[in-house]
């Protein structure tokens, strides 16, 4: 297993700590987390869309923070009572709770989430800034109608 050690390029720049720390998590073994399972699509130019599987879980179980470029999103599944008279033979409905984060880019924002039939939708806008824009810069030509001159003076 190779591991690059980054340490030494912390002490010598200066706001790439957060590159950094992508590239050293790159090299660990993940904890693969399945539960729940999402999918992320590109609905516009500039919007995109979350959606989760949360079947089981109402509006008042689940929350959703964004803080410093990642979006969490929080499953806590409410006690039931124990007063049910039924007995339950299989169990195929996870109750879990689970906490999912996304590493959103610069300038993406949440926009709204809304919870339909068992799917939890997040609509995310990626909101550039115009001084991060490109812009058009207008060239002009200077009129060559006289020639330059160099001035000079004589000793």
């Amino acid at each position: 297993m190779r591991h690059v050690d980054f340490s030494p390029l912390y002490r010598s720049t200066v706001g790439f700590d957060r590159l950094f720390t992508m590239l050293d998590s790159l090299g660990q073994p993940e904890q693969t987390q399945t539960y729940p399972p999402y999918n992320i699509e590109r609905t516009g130019e500039t919007t995109y869309r979350i959606t989760m599987a949360v079947a089981g879980f109402d509006e008042t179980e689940l929350s959703i923070e964004a803080h410093a470029h990642v979006l969490t999103v929080k499953g806590e599944k409410a006690e039931e009572d124990k007063a049910e008279q039924s007995e339950l033979l299989y169990r195929g409905i996870a109750k879990r709770a689970f906490e999912r984060r996304f590493q959103l880019a610069d300038h993406v924002e949440v926009q709204s989430a809304s919870l339909k039939n068992g799917l939890l939708h997040i609509d995310l806008l990626r909101n550039i800034p115009e001084a991060m824009k490109p812009r058009r810069i207008a060239i002009s030509a200077e009129a060559a109608s006289a020639p330059k001159a160099i001035e000079a003076r004589v000793a």
